[in-house]
């Protein structure tokens, strides 16, 4: 599988990642059975889940069970950044895996993972991986409430009969009420003033807009992609959203309209130049979609 046919895909189950690339030529993904044996074996240690699966590989083996020979080795990024080879299985493989572990956690997993996600979100999240492929997203407006449109419309297309357009209710998420519906035209055309020269000019104005909350939903999936387009056109950088945990996301993000101190630290710390790579979008909009996750 060449590099240029693989696509990142990160999944979540009980808060923990669950890697996969994308195999173009044989059009199926390939996971990566250390993050599920440390999932299935409620395992934070990776030398200890390493050395699990090299003692379930021996044990296949010696029971002539054709799991191992399933096995494809491909290249994953790890904590360090770089990439190395890993024992990834296709989607039958990690059934097979799953049945040699017995109990609740791994009749759990297997259930979530055999799940065909016929949800918005699901529908939705496909939407967004396509925007990486798309010439669309270079003819969005970068930094205007009508791009911000744009990027809902396209993800939320054929799915919400709202999509793109500007709510006409008052909402409010956790007993904080967002722009009131009377000021939110006006509130948007002051957004859009907005300078986006700068790292704090710029975030500054995500603060602002997610305020705003100009939709009935998917406002948070819609916003970031909206951010990453105005760090890449003025500074040429965008967000590595995986190296932002949810928790600290969310706490920051409620404490934004007081105080965006925590949020730009968060957002200056996982800064990346690659602008333009594949994984770094795609598990992006992994993530970005785990944070709206209940």
């Amino acid at each position: 599988m060449s590099p240029a046919n693989q696509k990142i895909s990160i999944r979540f189950f009980d808060d923990r990642e669950v890697r996969a690339l994308w195999d173009a030529e044989n059009s199926k993904w390939w996971f990566s059975v250390l993050d599920i044996i440390a999932v299935l074996t409620d395992q934070d240690d990776y030398t200890k889940t390493r050395n699990y699966w090299k003692y379930l590989k021996a044990k296949l083996r010696k029971e002539g069970n054709q799991l191992v020979s399933a096995t494809n080795q491909l290249k994953l990024a790890a904590a360090d950044g770089k990439k190395y080879k890993t024992d990834m299985l296709d989607y039958d493989g990690i059934i097979a895996l799953g049945k040699t572990f017995p109990g609740k956690k791994a009749n759990r997993f297997m259930e979530w993972f055999t799940y065909s996600d016929e949800t918005i979100d699901g529908k939705s999240k496909l939407k967004a991986y396509s925007l990486f492929e798309t010439t669309f997203i270079n003819s969005i407006e970068v930094g205007t409430t009508v791009g911000l449109q744009q990027i809902h419309a396209y993800l939320f297309g054929g799915l919400y009969d709202f999509a793109g357009q500007i709510r006409q209710k008052n909402i409010s998420k956790a007993g904080f009420a967002f722009a009131p519906v009377r000021f939110l035209v006006n509130t948007l055309k002051k957004i859009d003033a907005m300078p986006e020269t700068t790292f704090d000019e710029i975030v500054a104005k995500y603060v602002e807009m997610n305020i705003a909350h100009p939709f009935m939903e998917g406002n948070g999936r819609s916003t970031r992609i909206w951010l990453d387009l105005i760090l890449k056109k003025s500074l040429g950088k965008c967000v590595d959203w995986s190296k932002i945990g949810k928790k600290d996301y969310m706490n920051a993000m409620v404490k934004s309209p007081m105080d965006a101190v925590p949020l730009k630290s968060l957002l200056f710390h996982a800064l990346t130049p690659e602008i333009n790579s594949r994984e770094i979008f795609m598990k992006g909009i992994d993530y970005s979609y785990y944070y709206e996750e209940n």
